[in-house]
């Protein structure tokens, strides 16, 4: 019966201390260390933030003859040291600043005054500083950046030569290959349609046709003439 009674009171005391043992280990605490994180006891975390100073803005534009009784928006320049309490000082200078461009000392905004034509000029290079109002110290370090003159249709295409004078062997055969002519356009190849030329013939049809895209005149049909 001893024997009996030692083995069943073993196993209890065995689950009681693997009890007792967890306990001891959850009211310690761990300590856990992450990246950029700071230790605390109790499992908790708090991101530690780096201060990050700069400039920040995105790429700036300008939509060429601009027509409006106001002055066209362009951008905002923003440091992060600015908390937004009148502290920082934004100052703009380069080319077309204080004339063409404006800039709100205080809030950044950038300001267009003047129409502009991307043929005659497609960008602007201007440097931006931001000082402290109160003691005139520099808070980021100079920055130079570009306004792009954003370009609208404005512009018809060009033939390089003409006017084009060209004779046709009488009976040839048609699609023969009367003549190749090129047009050009001064609007900007990059952004969107403005530039892209295609090609059609007014008069002379049925008896000519032109590729709209690689500009060449054939003859459609077989009769004579020039």
């Amino acid at each position: 019966m001893r024997i009996m009674s030692t083995s069943c009171i073993c196993p209890v005391l065995v689950c009681l201390c693997f009890v007792q043992r967890c306990y001891g280990a959850a009211h310690h605490g761990s300590i856990k260390v992450t990246r950029n994180q700071t230790k605390h006891i109790e499992g908790e975390t708090e991101v530690h933030h780096r201060p990050k100073r700069g400039w920040v803005w995105n790429q700036f534009f300008v939509l060429e003859e601009h027509l409006g009784p106001d002055p066209q928006y362009v951008g905002k320049l923003h440091s992060n040291s600015d908390k937004g309490d009148g502290s920082v000082k934004y100052i703009l200078t380069g080319e077309g600043a204080g004339t063409i461009f404006i800039i709100d000392d205080t809030t950044g905004d950038i300001h267009s005054t003047k129409s502009l034509d991307r043929e005659q000029k497609t960008h602007y290079v201007l440097h931006a500083q931001a000082i402290d109002r109160r003691t005139n110290k520099p808070l980021e370090p100079e920055s130079e950046f570009i306004i792009k003159v954003q370009d609208i249709n404005d512009n018809a295409p060009k033939f390089t030569d003409g006017p084009y004078i060209v004779t046709v062997p009488e009976m040839s055969e048609m699609g023969t290959s009367v003549l190749q002519v090129t047009a050009t356009d001064a609007d900007d190849p990059t952004y969107g349609n403005s530039a892209r030329v295609v090609y059609s013939i007014l008069q002379g049809q049925p008896y000519f046709s032109v590729d709209p895209k690689t500009d060449d005149i054939s003859r459609d049909i077989g009769q004579q003439g020039k």
